[in-house]
């Protein structure tokens, strides 16, 4: 049983729904939720804001907030879940931004940076990781990691 299957288990168990708001991971976090017998149940939708203006008009980013930190950054990763808890209600909502590369990188941001807000039952929780892969195993690695972490808060 992979994790998306486990995941999705869990949150039917524990009555709970989920929505995602993905930038750098392209709606794979989404894909792998949907690709589960049974998601419909508990995901009620995502958004894919992949520019800077989608984010603006669709989760209600101001940009302000990106002109001062970045797409990149534990401030937009909060205002992009709090977005798509607006929009969704759902009692567990997360947000993914970051560099997947092999271009956009900076000193202070490198590639593979990437921030993860996790919006659960109304208690907000940041992660930053590196992961310094090729873009498809970027991803990968970015969905497993939320997933272990929203199935390790949930309980």
């Amino acid at each position: 049983m992979g994790s998306a299957e486990i995941l999705v288990n869990r949150l039917t168990k524990n009555h709970k729904t989920i929505a995602t708001a993905e930038s750098c991971t392209g709606g794979a976090l989404a894909n792998l939720i949907t690709n589960v017998s049974g998601a419909s149940q508990v995901f009620l939708g995502g958004v894919i804001a992949y520019s800077n203006d989608l984010k603006q008009k669709l989760l209600s980013i101001d940009p302000q907030l990106i002109a001062q930190h970045s797409a990149v950054s534990a401030e937009c990763a909060e205002a992009m879940v709090r977005g798509i808890h607006r929009i969704t209600n759902a009692d567990v909502c997360v947000s993914i931004t970051g560099i997947a590369g092999p271009t956009g990188g900076t000193k202070d941001k490198p590639v593979g940076t990437v921030f993860v807000a996790f919006l659960v039952d109304g208690k907000l929780e940041i992660e930053k990781y590196l992961i310094q892969k090729d873009r498809t195993a970027f991803k990968d690695e970015v969905c497993e990691r939320v997933m272990t972490r929203v199935m390790k808060r949930l309980g």
